[in-house]
């Protein structure tokens, strides 16, 4: 069984869900609009979106410490109270996101968040290779759109798949917790820390260490 564009747009209208998350349900669903629907209700993605204008100034700031203290994470999720805050559901969410952030080191947490300049500068890297392949000059904005979309999902937090259940992305789990808790689940930021990161090591050159202990040798 298969579905249009309007079956997509009737779906999003009805359930508040995302358009890929419409598209994926009527896709596991064969067409199927009103187990779509379920579909997207078990999830606990129905509805959420609509809650994204809603304040949420509780929730919670995990840490997570790797590698015998080489690594480190800190996150902030916030939610709409307390109650949820405690709850055993977004603890565990937030394990999982200090996870992902330890395991994949994203840079920004959504591509809203990403600056023009640093944008620019990997489409020009993209444009840059794909004119040395011998691509022709009209499509490589195309093809740099379609790097650019690889990239993001790479470097921005929310559209990462998640380390744990590569199916989804950090969006999908954050909008099915949602769901599940009735509030407005909100990464808001995060920070990663790596043990000399953005140090430059010396390294040991042996060969200049004998030598300079000879030298020392014959100055005595």
């Amino acid at each position: 069984m298969s579905f249009t564009a309007d079956d997509v747009k009737r779906l999003r209208e009805q359930t508040g869900a995302g358009m890929m998350d419409c598209k994926k349900a009527l896709t596991e669903t064969k067409g199927n609009f009103e187990a779509a629907v379920t579909w997207l209700r078990e999830k606990g993605i129905a509805s959420a979106s609509k809650r994204t204008a809603r304040v949420a100034s509780e929730g919670s700031i995990a840490s997570y410490i790797h590698m015998g203290g080489k690594l480190g994470v800190l996150v902030e999720i916030n939610c709409e109270t307390d109650f949820v805050a405690r709850g055993e559901a977004f603890q565990a969410l937030c394990k999982d996101i200090c996870l992902q952030v330890c395991s994949a080191a994203p840079r920004w947490v959504r591509r809203e968040e990403v600056p023009q300049d640093a944008i620019d500068a990997e489409r020009e890297i993209y444009k840059v290779r794909a004119r040395e392949t011998g691509k022709p000059e009209k499509i490589l904005d195309k093809i740099a759109d379609g790097m650019l979309s690889k990239w993001y999902e790479e470097m921005c937090l929310m559209e990462q798949h998640f380390v744990k259940d590569p199916d989804k992305t950090i969006e999908q789990l954050c909008k099915e917790l949602s769901g599940k808790v009735g509030e407005k689940i909100d990464i808001r930021r995060f920070i990663r820390f790596q043990l000399g990161e953005g140090i430059e090591k010396k390294q040991s050159n042996l060969a200049e260490e004998v030598a300079e202990a000879i030298a020392q040798t014959k100055g005595n």
